[in-house]
């Protein structure tokens, strides 16, 4: 579904990736591992044309590489960043509707009422302007928005950083939900736990490549792996 080759980013004349690869099946949930800095919300950023890149990105079949982020969004690939980015002054249901794709009825995608379902506290602040939510509750709103544009590839970044537990099992059905569905994940997660928990397939950073990539028998039997390139 999406092939990166030879990717190399950059901030003005900083040089962040330098040659990564990886690729993610239809409906695989791949998790993106390591320390701070080493490039893994820059790799996001990096498909989504946010950044200065080179190299390839193919997105089902279709270089996205150099394309306009709302192009790359349109086709098919929905982006969570870190810091949520929700209209602060809009109600929850007014974000959410912002996330719909028009003149969908299908039964194949996501509704409102189901992304209520998945986070019920949603529902119950539908009127409330999402600026005064929480930090929690302003995820869930992020994520479900993301979810309304029917994509087939959804980029999360770090979505569990700063949350209370019981908010982070609920993200942990949330992802599991979306999976089952058969959209693709690629997730950027501090959490290995988590990340062992909702994903098939585990690529590890490192100064900008990757240093690791295996499925969780292999990830976990490489204790060395985990102790010089993960936070554990």
């Amino acid at each position: 579904m999406l092939y990166v080759e030879n990717l190399h980013a950059y901030y003005g004349k900083s040089h962040i990736l330098h040659g990564l690869n990886f690729e993610i099946k239809s409906g695989e949930v791949l998790a993106l591992l390591g320390r701070n800095g080493v490039g893994r919300s820059t790799t996001l950023k990096a498909i989504m044309g946010m950044v200065s890149a080179k190299g390839s990105i193919r997105f089902r079949g279709q270089t996205i590489l150099g394309m306009p982020s709302f192009k790359i969004a349109q086709s098919g690939i929905a982006y969570v960043p870190e810091n949520r980015e929700i209209f602060a002054e809009l109600t929850v249901e007014q974000n959410l509707h912002i996330g719909q794709k028009s003149g969908v009825t299908d039964q194949t995608h996501w509704h409102l009422d189901e992304m209520y379902d998945l986070f019920p506290i949603l529902k119950e602040r539908s009127r409330t302007k999402a600026g005064v939510l929480s930090g929690g509750e302003q995820q869930m709103l992020s994520l479900s928005r993301s979810l309304l544009g029917n994509p087939d590839l959804i980029l999360i970044d770090e979505p569990t950083e700063g949350l209370a537990p019981k908010v982070i099992e609920l993200l942990r059905g949330f992802f599991l939900k979306i999976k089952q569905r058969g959209i693709a994940i690629l997730l950027v997660e501090q959490k290995l736990n988590l990340a062992l928990e909702v994903a098939d397939r585990f690529l590890i950073m490192g100064h900008g490549q990757a240093v690791f990539e295996g499925d969780q028998q292999t990830l976990l039997a490489n204790e060395s792996i985990r102790r010089e390139w993960l936070e554990v």
